[in-house]
């Protein structure tokens, strides 16, 4: 369970053992284990951050319910994938990843783009009865965390930021490094590293730490990053470049699919 915060879906750990709830140490405290807390997942994909679309609409059900094609939009996509950490939406297509043969349909949810959890969103109130064979909502998420950078005047130069369960948090790079600055100015689509380093703010915050691990080709950045109280976070520049001279927009790759 969540307690202390301002909604069932936010506050502090608990998980009960002996009949007792007690906290969970922030020790190692990872993206991948904070999704477990959260209705949504994807299956049968070929990776975490794709597959056929299920959720829980209930938290004292623990049944999951597939989603009908129909009933999720770009805006439904990219709250699921920043939910689950995964970057922004870049294929939506009924049954791409198998059917449902004994289906249990979600309600349809109309969701703004902004929320970090798809269950934050508004919905129909009732789920459908039926949904045409081959329509259950599959998903691709690139499977890269969104981010920013910030406190400079150019979009391609600044403090790395992630989002983490919906906010934007530092982030700090294990034996960070040009090679490593280059990753994240590709996916930025700014061009080339030209310079990284690291600050050190006088108070420490909540931070998200990234492993070396994550470096390795195929890794989940979900997987192998982690929330730490740190006093240092990871500053770069690029050289600013945009593809085709105009600046990219990830929703402009998003394929809707027959």
């Amino acid at each position: 369970r969540l307690v202390g915060g301002s909604s069932g879906c936010s506050g502090g750990l608990e998980l009960k053992r002996l009949g007792e709830w007690r906290p969970v140490d922030d020790y190692r405290w990872n993206l991948k284990l904070l999704t477990a807390v959260y209705g949504v997942r994807l299956l049968n994909g070929s990776s975490r951050c794709s597959g056929r679309l299920q959720v829980k609409t209930n938290p004292s059900d623990q049944t999951w319910s597939s989603v009908c094609e129909a009933d999720l939009d770009l805006q439904d996509a990219q709250v699921v994938c920043r939910e689950l950490g995964c970057g922004a939406p870049s294929v939506l297509q009924g049954a791409l990843y198998g059917d449902v043969q004994t289906p249990r349909w979600s309600p349809e949810f109309q969701c703004g783009g902004h929320e970090s959890a798809l269950l934050d969103c508004r919905s129909s109130g009732s789920a459908r009865s039926s949904c045409s064979p081959g329509k259950a909502a599959g998903l691709t998420c690139s499977g890269f965390p969104e981010t920013r950078l910030v406190g400079e005047n150019s979009r391609c130069a600044g403090s790395l930021q992630i989002i983490s369960s919906g906010v934007w948090r530092p982030t700090y790079i294990q034996w960070w490094s040009l090679e490593k600055a280059a990753v994240f100015c590709s996916q930025l689509h700014c061009g080339s590293a030209v310079s990284a380093d690291q600050t050190f703010p006088v108070n420490s915050t909540l931070t998200v730490v990234i492993m070396e691990d994550c470096f390795q080709s195929g890794s989940d950045f979900m997987k192998c990053s982690y929330l730490y109280e740190s006093y240092s976070s990871s500053n770069l520049t690029c050289s600013g470049k945009f593809i085709s001279g105009v600046p990219h927009s990830p929703q402009s790759e998003l394929k809707f699919c027959e």
